[in-house]
């Protein structure tokens, strides 16, 4: 099966600071994998290498068939409709309706026939369990029910891939359970998700691999190396 992420003897900078050395995973349709590691120790840099803010300079890397060593800057927004990204802020539009926010996405990332439009957005919000809300802005909302539009927008394309960067770390308990049971969902039908958390009681739940950051280097656990010696790191 062809990955949908191949990352090969990479090193990762931000500026000339190098922050991951010899990085080496691969992630494949349907995947629920987690990122996990203190704070500071690089997730949120290999995150934006993925989708394509950090050049990749060093070593090998493709994410849903481009190629991060020769990625060009208007490629980007391409690579971008082929991901969807969650936020732990949402990062909603305060001025806008959900339906509103989904629209900006969707012209941004070349949807033209209103009727495809509306159609794709009840398609989603149904998804995430939304469908009465399209007209509500976005503080009529409850976290969790933002958290929900910001992964309905990350499906809006259909994407291959989808990048959660803490998702859950601004929800209480039982709405991040909620949430992870969504992307756990979305993973089943399909679809890789690849989600940074600290969110570490409830990993045993959803997913079974894992990605540590940790002094410098990404461990894979399902390298048996590697996953004799995980242990969730305390915050």
């Amino acid at each position: 099966m062809e990955a949908i992420v191949s990352i090969k003897n990479s090193n990762i900078y931000i500026d000339k600071h190098l922050i991951l050395s010899d990085v080496n995973f691969n992630i494949h349709k349907g995947e629920f994998i987690y990122l996990i590691g203190k704070t500071g120790t690089g997730k949120s840099s290999l995150l934006k290498t993925l989708y394509g803010e950090v050049d990749l300079k060093e070593g090998e890397g493709s994410v849903a068939g481009f190629d991060l060593k020769k990625l060009k800057q208007k490629q980007v927004p391409f690579l971008r409709r082929k991901l969807g990204i969650v936020f732990q802020d949402f990062q909603l539009l305060t001025d806008r309706s959900v339906a509103e926010n989904l629209i900006f996405v969707m012209k941004a990332t070349g949807w033209t026939d209103k009727n495809e439009m509306t159609a794709r957005i009840e398609e989603v919000l149904q998804k995430v369990g939304l469908g009465t809300k399209s007209f509500k802005m976005p503080h009529e909302l409850s976290g969790g029910e933002q958290q929900r539009v910001a992964i309905a927008r990350a499906l809006i394309n259909d994407p291959d891939l989808i990048l959660a960067d803490e998702p859950t770390g601004n929800l209480d308990p039982e709405t991040s359970d909620n949430i992870l049971r969504l992307l756990s969902d979305i993973s089943n039908s399909g679809r890789a998700i690849l989600m940074a958390t600290h969110d570490y009681k409830h990993m045993g739940k959803y997913g079974n691999r894992t990605l540590t950051c940790e002094d410098g280097r990404v461990l894979d656990s399902k390298n048996a190396a590697t996953a004799s010696t995980y242990q969730a790191p305390e915050d």
